[in-house]
């Protein structure tokens, strides 16, 4: 793709390193931004710096946060004896959108992958388990996607709980396997979760 300017060649490079954005997209993007007031422009900026520079992660479940504890964790009729494990915020996000969850998360930040380079102590799963070593968490609900990674990192935390007095469950299998939880529709994901099954007969069906 050649370019007239070195300026725009550089916006759209930067734009297209976004997933899922080719070069073309970002084209298009790139050359909507010029035709917008240079203020609009300006304010995608700084949110951009700010969300960059200010972003924090709640000290309690590890969810992206403005402040030291997220609105879910501070939210006094949450239930803090259930905790939802999940990947990141998309999952958080699309958890919250079913309606139907009134505990509290714990973002893992990601899934062990050995493929790609990600073990255990790259995730907060250590948190997790002094987290449940406190004895105030009744129940861990697992709601990783159903992938070989999703498996393998819901076992390894099981594992982990070994001796300890909890409920372990995971949501019911209204998600496809191999389907990620964001891309499932609410009515289906509200249903995974208030259906969710112990954990062991997860692993004895599997």
């Amino acid at each position: 793709m050649d370019f007239s300017s070195k300026l725009l060649e550089n916006a759209v490079n930067e734009m297209s390193q976004f997933p899922g954005i080719g070069k073309r997209t970002a084209l298009r993007l790139v050359l909507h931004l010029l035709k917008q007031p240079e203020d609009h422009t300006q304010s995608l900026s700084n949110s951009l710096v700010n969300l960059r520079n200010k972003i924090n992660f709640c000290q309690n479940c590890h969810n992206i946060s403005d402040t030291t504890l997220c609105e879910i964790c501070a939210n006094p009729n949450r239930d803090r004896q259930v905790i939802c494990v999940v990947e990141d915020i998309r999952d958080v996000m699309a958890i919250e959108g079913t309606g139907q969850y009134r505990g509290q998360y714990h973002v893992l930040g990601g899934k062990i992958s050995p493929m790609e380079g990600v073990g255990p102590s790259e995730l907060t799963i250590k948190p997790l388990i002094e987290k449940v070593r406190s004895g105030n968490v009744k129940e861990l609900i697992f709601a990783l996607s159903s992938t070989l990674e999703g498996d393998t990192t819901n076992f390894y935390i099981f594992k982990q709980l070994d001796g300890i007095q909890i409920i372990t469950s995971t949501i019911a299998r209204g998600i496809s396997v191999g389907d990620e939880l964001e891309y499932a529709d609410e009515v289906t994901l509200g249903r995974s979760i208030l259906n969710r099954i112990p954990f062991e007969s997860s692993l004895k069906s599997s």
